[in-house]
């Protein structure tokens, strides 16, 4: 198992849609349709930054990718970002996105052998 970071900055004046476009349409979609597990979800701030993070966890990289491209491309997400961005404007600044590598010491692993 692999497991991946997602940072968006996000924007307080349309924080309220951004979350709940993101709860009630993306990650829906990205659950039922392209398997994608979605551990945690979290709001942080970075100095004047407002951040949204979530943490994935995949089987292997090729499953990441295929889940990403097949998301990306999904016609009912075009359409609900287009809808929301025209109604609120532009939701998400910079994305970072890492993936997360477990050292040999670390907690989880100890904890699945």
């Amino acid at each position: 198992m692999i497991q991946q970071l997602r940072i968006y900055e996000i924007f307080e004046k349309n924080k309220a849609a951004f979350h709940a476009r993101f709860r009630d349409h993306a990650a829906r979609i990205m659950r039922t349709k392209y398997g994608f597990q979605i551990m945690a979800m979290w709001e942080t701030k970075c100095g004047d930054r407002t951040e949204f993070a979530y943490l994935l966890e995949w089987p292997d990289e090729a499953a990441k990718a295929a889940a990403w491209t097949a998301f990306m491309a999904d016609t009912e997400w075009s359409e609900i970002k287009r809808v929301t961005h025209a109604e609120h404007g532009l939701m998400v600044g910079q994305i970072e996105d890492r993936l997360l590598v477990p050292v040999d010491y670390s907690p989880t692993l100890s904890s699945t052998r």
